[in-house]
């Protein structure tokens, strides 16, 4: 349970009860949440303040009866007034216990919750160009978007994963030529440097070889025309191909593939253009300059099919058609978000590269327009990766031409030290991957030092099979072991914060952060590992104690606990637990 939610709906009975307090208030304000200093209790409330003036009272005259009423209460040992009129209080050592026996009567399940009520939520991201290998910058997206949506359906909402192929316009077409090119070097051509404009890399060397294999020489010096199509589709299928390996290798199967171009081509973008054009939102028009910079020296004011953007929120109006008449990206997005929405999602998250932030807004104010409203449009820009290998820039891969590949990034580290680091930074936020210290075995390794409480659980549980029998050490077994032992401040602490996951489980994931899994997981180990270590100087607190069985189970309650959170967090990030470092 997340015991904050339990607490705010005894508080609201509470202040629904008192005389003072109108029936019809309003209780949506009040909140319960761990006070910032925890000298001063184990839960803060801000009733009295947000509910004073419905009362017709000063804060602290009605936080008095508040305090009182909350400190009669099971598992409340005082509640008292701060401040302004802040209601704090203390909750009891069996009251931390009780969680203990929760976390272990759970399992993997400890930190489920039903807050997301079912609601569906199409997260979508890395839909990257299918012009080439998945790079650094899309790992990051792709861990982020990932564990969003593991985050999300672990907090309850009805998750759908998704990669939008960007498969139609100028790039697939350049994509279509450059195979071409390789196709022709597979058939003996000697083809020269690459030319401006096409993809280089070195990985389509086996799409041209393929393509040789299954064409002959049919279209070598054949009309453009009449191979571009072909040519087109079969290298855009052979690195979709591709993604999905190197996707399946960092551990992330998106459940739907969406293209662009089926959306052009079944005439979804015209119809959103009529329906928006029916509504006054399409009108002929002339953009001014950009503003704050001089504006490009091919800019002329010229007539173009503008979207009425401004009338939901962006800065200016935007083209849905480009001089030559087709499409323009932003028509086919659109169209994109209202088939998303149509599909039964009315709250859509997108997980972007940086260089998309100036894309934010536009598309907002196009769900709005398209749903009238009725949709959520978020979007998660994720800032650059800078990766580092023997205190330098780790050197480009040749195979791709111009960066680093995700797979090279797999290959170095292992999936799940880049699933880890990169949720060591919120996503908005650069962040520096030093290849080095994510494989170095110290406290400075966030990776390393949660796996390592892992660890350590599972040999304090090795360990104490020579002493106990098997089933005496099963969750279910040690839940029913006297747990009244539990009463240094260091193992309360480490309970509150095992306490503490389905609080963040269900925040991370209203909030759409799910860096701070990572953050929870690194805290909790290092209370975990100081309590290991306050062990070596104080006996009473050694997890192991063979002149004192009763409260050796305990200890081994507590352990396996930790493990049970860890494993449960590791599992919202896609990483496997490890039993033990070697």
């Amino acid at each position: 349970m997340n015991l904050f939610t339990e607490f705010r709906q005894r508080v609201v009975e509470i202040c629904a009860g008192l005389d003072m307090v109108p029936a019809d208030t309003d209780f949506s304000r009040v909140s319960v949440d761990p006070p910032r200093d925890v000298s001063h209790g184990d839960i803060s409330t801000n009733a009295a303040m947000v509910l004073a003036k419905a009362a017709a009272a000063k804060p602290r005259d009605l936080a008095g009866p508040i305090a009182e009423a909350l400190a009669a209460l099971d598992g409340v040992v005082e509640a008292d007034v701060a401040g302004p009129g802040f209601v704090n209080a203390r909750l009891a050592p069996e009251f931390w216990q009780a969680r203990l026996v929760e976390v272990l009567r759970s399992g993997a399940a400890y930190g489920q919750s039903d807050a997301g009520g079912g609601q569906a939520v199409n997260v979508e991201y890395i839909s990257a160009n299918p012009t080439g290998p998945l790079h650094v910058a899309h790992a990051r997206g792709a861990v982020v978007g990932d564990v969003l949506a593991r985050l999300l359906a672990k907090a309850g909402y009805a998750v759908t994963s998704e990669y939008y192929i960007n498969d139609a316009g100028a790039q697939v077409e350049a994509l279509a030529r450059s195979a071409h090119l390789r196709y022709r070097q597979a058939l003996g051509e000697d083809i020269g440097d690459i030319p401006e404009g096409l993809y280089p890399g070195d990985y389509m060397v086996p799409i041209g070889q393929a393509l040789a294999e299954q064409e002959g020489e049919q279209w070598r010096s054949a009309d453009e025309d009449l191979w571009l199509e072909r040519f087109r589709a079969f290298a855009v299928e052979a690195l979709m191909a591709r993604v999905r390996e190197d996707l399946a290798a960092l551990g992330v199967e998106q459940e739907v593939f969406a293209s662009e171009r089926a959306l052009v081509e079944n005439g979804a973008v015209q119809r959103v253009f009529e329906n928006l054009s029916a509504r006054d939102l399409i009108y002929t028009g002339v953009l001014e300059p950009p503003k704050g910079k001089a504006a490009p020296e091919d800019w002329e004011p010229r007539p173009q099919t503008l979207f009425r953007a401004t009338d939901y929120g962006d800065d200016v109006d935007r083209p849905l058609k480009k001089s030559d008449g087709t499409w323009t990206y932003f028509a086919n997005d659109i169209a994109y978000h209202l088939d998303k929405y149509e599909r039964g999602f009315a709250d859509m998250v997108d997980v972007l590269g940086a260089d998309h932030g100036g894309y934010v807004k536009r598309m907002q104010a196009a769900v709005a327009a398209v749903t009238e409203g009725e949709a959520r449009f978020d979007a998660m820009l994720c800032q650059m990766v800078h990766l580092k290998k023997g205190g330098e820039p780790m050197r480009m891969s040749k195979r791709a031409g111009n960066f680093v590949t995700l797979r090279d990034l797999i290959d170095e580290v292992g999936k799940d030290v880049v699933r880890f680091m990169m949720l060591t930074r919120k996503n908005d936020s650069q962040m520096e991957f030093d290849l080095d210290k994510a494989l170095e075995q110290s406290r400075d390794n966030p990776v390393f030092y949660v796996q390592y409480a892992h660890a350590r659980c599972r040999s304090v549980l090795r360990n104490a099979a020579e002493d106990f029998y098997a089933n005496d050490l099963a969750p279910e077994a040690l839940a029913a072991a006297d747990l009244s032992v539990l009463v240094d401040p260091a193992e309360l602490e480490l309970i509150r914060m095992m306490a503490s996951w389905p609080r963040t489980v269900e925040g991370a994931a209203e909030t759409r952060e799910p860096h701070r899994v990572a953050f929870y997981l690194y805290d909790l180990a290092s209370l975990f590992h100081a309590l290991w270590n306050k062990g070596k100087d104080d006996a009473r607190l050694r997890f192991i104690d063979p002149e004192d069985l009763q409260a050796t189970l305990a200890r081994l309650a507590l352990v396996q606990g930790v493990a049970t959170v860890v494993a449960s967090g590791l599992d919202v990030m896609g990483v496997a637990p490890v039993e033990e470092l070697r």
